[in-house]
């Protein structure tokens, strides 16, 4: 019997060891039913519907709750979005997607304020259950990748010895009117984002009912905490649009990201001067726009051009103000931009002169159905006719023949929506949203990259899109 002794040890030490580890697979599969369970719960606050190619998303709660509800429901589409940004960026500056993530991770991450760092880690939290890989610092760069490939990139890259050509900003066309401008004296604003095609993917009309501040109502990407676009609606009654600045490259990587600044404006934000506040301090040049506020509680609206070493406020109560990507104030158009504001020949000069028509035509008759008209106009300010191409308000550069300025002839960019609000609809937090082109145009990108084979590294990220009606989106929960 003794000689047994050492098999019966075998066996027990056999058993003990299956009991702990059918213990510790028991004591796990109650922990995933449990996370499983409040995940279940979390989700059942969110919700989301699909309409004329808008995806609908609405998320409230925690930070990280909203995040992961966020993650969870558009991990796909936040999936796909940062498949593209990746080809791109390595595209234009030839650099590894994961050396731009390594930056981030030790420049900007460090940067982002608690409660928005809380609701990206939600986001991705949100994709990996939904079975989508994810990290922070990607996300994070994803967040913040027009403000890195236009303002940071071109200065970094001196550094690393690249001398590519800098790649091209984003063009909207935008206006904001009031008074005596409108046909019932209240607000109303239009936009359409004008975007390489490539990444005219922010189809996404995102309600945030946070724990703390404002509700929001904004067009974005999926995945991105912020708008971007940018066109938002809050529950203070503050509504906004924006137009880049055209040939501005400055940047100070001490200051805040723009994502985390406009983030916290359109959350913690009560009035316009708090708006703007919000929005200058630790202001980093990255994204320069030229913000056209509207307050609807006093029906003021007012124009923010927001430089790097210059910052130009303009308000009013009878008047409008119009965004076509270049610089108003002097200051910042001399010292801080490249651009000739008399060479019509320029997309932002010529679509500047449009909305001078406009304003001058329509003035006293501006409606949110006059507005869908602005967004979509094909006059040519330069040839004096309509033709459609990069220099109209609608914006169409993949039809330009010929080399103005910057851009690239042929080059797949243009208008991808079209938003209006006026201030009837912005009380019920909802506005009206186009989604393609601004005119209804389809775009065929099989069709396009056989005619235009220069453009084949695009093959895989540039998408077709239909032609939609417009539709009322957003509204209170």
């Amino acid at each position: 019997m003794k000689r047994m002794k050492p098999f019966v040890s075998i066996i027990r030490i056999t058993f003990l060891l299956s009991s702990i580890a059918l213990f510790a697979q028991s004591a796990l599969a109650q922990q995933q039913a449990i996370l499983a369970s409040a995940d279940r719960q979390i989700l059942s606050k969110a919700s989301m519907t699909e309409q004329s190619g808008w995806i609908e998303l609405s998320i409230s709660g925690t930070p990280r709750d909203r995040g992961f509800q966020h993650g969870y429901l558009l991990a796909r589409q936040i999936d796909d979005a940062l498949r593209a940004r990746r080809v791109i960026w390595e595209h234009v500056s030839a650099m590894p997607w994961s050396w731009l993530v390594h930056q981030v991770n030790e420049r900007f991450t460090p940067k982002v304020d608690t409660e928005n760092r809380q609701e990206i880690e939600g986001i991705v939290a949100g994709m990996t259950a939904a079975g989508q890989n994810a990290m922070l610092d990607e996300m994070v760069a994803y967040n913040m990748f027009l403000e890195l490939l236009w303002y940071w990139w071109p200065n970094e890259q001196k550094k690393v010895g690249a001398s590519a050509p800098l790649p091209q900003k984003q063009s909207c066309s935008a206006f904001i009117a009031t008074g005596s401008m409108t046909a019932d004296g209240g607000i109303v604003m239009g936009h359409n984002t004008m975007l390489e095609f490539t990444m005219a993917d922010a189809n996404v009309v995102l309600t945030i009912v946070p724990a703390r501040g404002n509700t929001i109502v904004m067009q974005t990407f999926p995945g991105w905490i912020h708008s971007g676009t940018d066109f938002f609606l809050t529950s203070r009654g503050l509504i906004g649009a924006e137009t880049t600045i055209g040939g501005f490259d400055a940047f100070d990587e001490s200051g805040i990201p723009e994502f985390i600044r406009l983030r916290r404006a359109i959350q913690d934000a009560a009035s316009i001067d708090e708006w703007c506040e919000i929005m200058k301090k630790g202001n980093n040049g990255g994204y320069a726009n030229s913000w056209l506020i509207g307050d609807i509680n006093t029906n003021e609206i007012a124009r923010l051009e927001l430089g790097l070493k210059f910052v130009n406020l303009e308000r009013t109560k009878d008047g409008f103000y119009t965004g076509s990507n270049i610089a108003t104030d002097k200051r910042i158009l001399r010292f801080e931009t490249t651009r000739d504001e008399t060479d019509i020949r320029l997309s932002s000069v010529a679509r500047r002169e449009r909305w001078k028509q406009l304003m001058k035509e329509y003035r006293g008759r501006i409606t949110v159905e006059t507005a869908k008209l602005f967004e979509a106009d094909h006059y040519d300010a330069y040839l004096r006719r309509e033709a459609p191409s990069g220099r109209v308000l609608c914006g169409h550069f993949e039809a330009d023949t010929l080399t103005f300025g910057s851009y690239v002839p042929f080059y797949p960019e243009g208008s991808f929506d079209a938003k209006v609000v006026d201030t009837k609809f912005a009380k019920e937090m909802r506005f009206w949203a186009r989604w393609g082109r601004a005119c209804g145009e389809p775009f065929d990108a099989k069709r396009f990259l056989t005619e235009h084979p220069q453009f084949d590294w695009m093959q895989g990220i540039l998408k077709s899109r239909g032609s939609y009606p417009w539709v009322v989106v957003g509204g209170k929960e």
